[in-house]
């Protein structure tokens, strides 16, 4: 395995307790009653899309690879539990134990789904199973709706480059899981050097307001920052006069200064102004970066504005309004036993209004109309129409315990821009509207 491709997972803590007391208690009551060993298959799904949504895109995956394979229990966790009597004592021995063993199955990260999209399937006994389900889900749900409105945030760019710059608007960690998101979703660099370290995120950053009122003068904050950055650095324009910190800046670092960053004001009005004034000045190839509570609406409103480079923070992060993607990790199939000879039954739970499901081992495919273009997502759980066969969307992630699904975050990012660029062109637009393909049961 190369770090440089799949990141760095050295040093990775146990993830046992990411977990739901519940899901302990239930394998505590199964173990008991003798059916903790049935085989059984869970399921990863949402019922619905996040109110406006056209597509959704999943992230993550390579992050619940990382916390399948960090599932354990170690002495002082196993303490914990005997001591704060979560479970009995036969069951603390059984979680001494615990290694993931089963099977998982599931879209590739950076793929787009929709409602009822069997998005992971996991398959192995009941308590192996059942353990996993709120890391899953936590790593899903976050990373899922941070990637989407990436995603939405790119398409509304039309090619210009996209910073990540969200560290400081939500928790720590949640920052670097944001980051790795957005990046498969479509931006190009991030802020946060924790990101950079662990997946080689390409990091940019220059320099805040505060730079600039440490000095004396506008320009001796300039003068300092090109004389350690160079000449290609960018530069804050909006502290005080946007007008003459333009002025000064080309005249400390000349026509190759990098660029000029702009925080504040109408930005569209002020795109135009420092764009003109630029060339003015021949600073021709001098870029200008926008920042300033960013989401893809803003974005689009600046599509006729000279911006080269968007920054995005809070929005981002938080999911532009939708911090979490609503999935759920339901037992779908279950057999009557641990032997792999005994056939599994569909098991579906029973619920009034919205939160119905369906039972049964399910495989997805795609289907495309004559052009090309996606235009139905197909689920089933018995055979596969034999014109869908190569349209299937599931891949193997875990044999037997062992993850064979890893790959680069790039291909991940790649693979986002070919589901999308699939999609009806009714998928890119920002208005609020219904899923852009309808999801049929076969």
């Amino acid at each position: 395995m190369n770090s440089a491709d799949l990141g760095r997972r050295v040093g990775v803590p146990s993830t046992a307790l990411f977990t739901d007391q519940y899901e302990l208690t239930m394998v505590q009551a199964a173990l008991k009653a003798g059916t903790a060993d049935r085989r059984s298959v869970f399921e990863a799904f949402t019922r619905r899309l996040p109110e406006g949504r056209r597509y959704g895109v999943v992230a993550g995956t390579g992050r619940v690879l990382d916390a399948v394979e960090n599932f354990h229990f170690d002495d002082e966790m196993l303490a914990f539990l005997r001591d704060q009597h979560v479970v009995d004592a036969r069951t603390v021995d059984w979680l001494a134990d615990y290694r993931f063993s089963g099977d998982i199955w599931g879209y590739p990260e950076g793929e787009v789904y929709f409602p009822g999209s069997p998005l992971l399937r996991v398959e192995g006994s009941f308590a192996e199973c059942v353990l996993l389900e709120t890391v899953i889900l936590s790593i899903l749900n976050h990373d899922s709706a941070i990637a989407a409105a990436a995603s939405r945030m790119s398409s509304a760019a039309q090619g210009r480059r996209l910073i990540e710059m969200g560290a400081r608007r939500t928790h720590e960690l949640s920052a670097v899981a944001s980051a790795r998101a957005a990046y498969i979703g479509g931006f190009h660099t991030t802020s946060d050097l924790a990101a950079g370290f662990r997946y080689n995120i390409p990091t940019v950053g220059t320099s805040a307001h505060a730079f600039t009122l440490l000095h004396d003068s506008e320009r001796d904050a300039f003068q300092a920052q090109v004389d350690s950055l160079g000449r290609g650095t960018s530069l804050l324009v909006d502290t005080y006069d946007v007008t003459e910190a333009v002025r000064t800046a080309v005249e400390v670092a000349g026509p190759e200064l990098g660029a000029v960053r702009i925080d504040s004001g109408d930005l569209l009005l002020v795109a135009h102004r420092v764009r003109q004034q630029l060339d003015e000045l021949g600073a021709t190839e001098t870029k200008i970066v926008v920042t300033s509570d960013l989401d893809e609406y803003a974005i689009a409103s600046l599509a006729a504005a000279p911006v080269d480079t968007y920054g995005v923070g809070t929005q981002l992060v938080t999911g532009s309004g939708h911090p979490t993607c609503s999935m759920v990790y339901k037992l779908v199939a279950r057999a009557r036993s641990a032997d792999p000879a005994d056939p599994l039954l569909p098991v579906v739970k029973k619920s009034l209004g919205a939160k119905s499901s369906r039972g049964g081992r399910k495989w997805a495919a795609r289907r495309l109309d004559e052009a090309g273009v996606a235009d139905a997502e197909v689920i089933g759980s018995g055979e596969i129409p034999a014109e869908l066969a190569d349209r299937q969307l599931q891949v193997e992630l875990v044999r037997g315990g062992e993850v064979i699904g890893r790959e680069p975050l790039e291909t991940a990012r790649e693979r986002h821009v070919a589901a999308r660029a699939g999609l009806p062109m009714s998928a890119m637009q920002l208005s609020r509207g219904e899923p852009v393909l309808p999801t049929e049961y076969v």
